[in-house]
């Protein structure tokens, strides 16, 4: 958005905010060099003092100035924990286990092809029921998406379709797009975080998420007893300079076309503000809220979200990094909407990376890595230890209720 279409004061406080930061990193420059500097007189005087005495001595002060050498680069440094605590090794779910966020061979977000039979493999040693591939795509691609999931491995896979954004001014063909989906079997409508970001219209204006255009989808999709899987905006440090406070530094120095500062996107708050708009809009319709609805670093704000909007859904899929490091805090959110949380990993699709999803969960280890540490933030995550009904409810029966399935007796065996 450009400066002239913002109030005045908004401007104001931008224009203020970035002289703080630049003053702020320029002190610290500053502060840098001249530490640079004293460090070499430091160790030059050190080397001159210690030339003739004994250096086998324990010392009891510590130095207030680094040598300059005595730097390591970020990637480098990989530190092994000094402490010894359990590691419990959970190979199955205590459940069997519906994943409701998966990518499967959609050449959209999972480029990589995976054999579905290799897949199966890792389900049926982890104790995952079924899977759901959530970007189908559309029309044919949609159609061969279900031929090669669910149609071969029916109630192991389900499928979602998507939106052609392109037909975004026909609204006939974007309510029929959705019942040919419904007939051929998709289960639900996914959402990627493209609208409000990259989505143009024909014009080239960016698509908002709440567009009064894609109404007819919402309705549509509600008509049909079709959830929608919704992803707006990512992780807040995606929204944060790319700087030394930056908690996801170094994923975003790998991966910089994942930060939207400074490159005329809407911020993070605009495009939940419009997604929710959609919700209150559309008060028949079921959304998933998927990745926490995006907002697991503020758990009270998803919690305001869940209570205003019963039609609100949520899933874990890519953030057990950020609850696992708050864990009395989640296990009251999942406490509280015991019957509206499910499971998702959106990650890669390995029984390790499903037994660190079941370790969270289950245990209550302490201190251990979520999968891909540590590129979403160099911290350990501890686990939950849930109880059994709460279990039984997120790894089955709130996603079977939101998909039409059996739910799971009470009186089913734990596996």
């Amino acid at each position: 958005m450009l400066l002239s279409n913002r109030p005045a004061l908004e401007v104001a406080n931008m224009l203020l905010d970035a002289m703080k930061y630049h003053l702020s990193e320029a002190r610290c420059r500053a502060k840098e060099r001249v530490r640079s500097v004293l460090a070499n007189v430091d160790r030059r005087a050190r080397r001159s003092a210690a030339s003739g005495e004994q250096q086998d001595q324990i010392g009891y002060t510590h130095r207030r100035l680094a040598p300059a050498r005595d730097q390591l680069f970020l990637r480098e440094f990989d530190p092994h924990a000094m402490l010894r605590v359990p590691n419990t090794q959970v190979l199955r779910a205590r459940f069997p286990v519906i994943d409701v966020h998966c990518h499967l061979n959609d050449g959209i977000v999972m480029r990589k092809q995976v054999d579905p039979k290799q897949f199966i493999r890792v389900m049926d040693q982890t104790n995952v029921k079924a899977a759901i591939n959530l970007t189908g795509g559309w029309d044919d691609v949609l159609r061969r998406s279900l031929q090669s999931l669910s149609g071969t491995f029916p109630e192991r896979f389900y499928v979602f379709c998507q939106i052609d954004y392109s037909r975004l001014d026909e609204p006939r063909y974007l309510t029929e797009s959705l019942e040919r989906a419904k007939s051929a079997g998709a289960k639900g409508v996914k959402v990627l975080k493209d609208l409000g970001l990259t989505v143009r219209d024909r014009q080239g204006n960016r698509v908002s998420i709440d567009d009064p255009r894609l109404d007819c989808v919402w309705e549509t999709a509600g008509k049909l007893d079709m959830p929608v899987g919704i992803h707006s905006a990512d992780p807040d440090a995606f929204f944060t300079r790319v700087d030394r406070h930056n908690e996801r530094f170094q994923e975003l120095i790998v991966h910089p076309d994942w930060s939207f500062v400074g490159k005329g996107f809407p911020g993070k708050a605009e495009l939940l503000a419009q997604r929710n708009r959609v919700f209150e809009r559309h008060p028949g319709t079921r959304f998933w809220g998927l990745h926490m609805a995006n907002h697991s670093e503020n758990l009270d704000e998803v919690t305001e979200w869940m209570e205003r909007y019963p039609n609100l859904r949520t899933e874990l899929g890519g953030r057990i990094a950020e609850l696992g490091r708050q864990p009395r805090r989640t296990i009251r959110f999942l406490k509280q909407f015991e019957d509206r949380v499910m499971f998702g990993m959106d990650t890669h699709l390995t029984t390790q990376c499903y037994r660190t999803y079941f370790r969270f969960l289950e245990t209550e280890d302490e201190h251990f890595d979520y999968p891909g540490y540590p590129w979403q933030g160099s911290w350990k995550i501890y686990g939950l230890g849930l109880s059994d009904d709460l279990l039984r409810k997120l790894y089955h029966d709130n996603a079977a209720r939101e998909l039409g399935l059996p739910m799971l007796c009470q009186s089913d065996p734990i596996q």
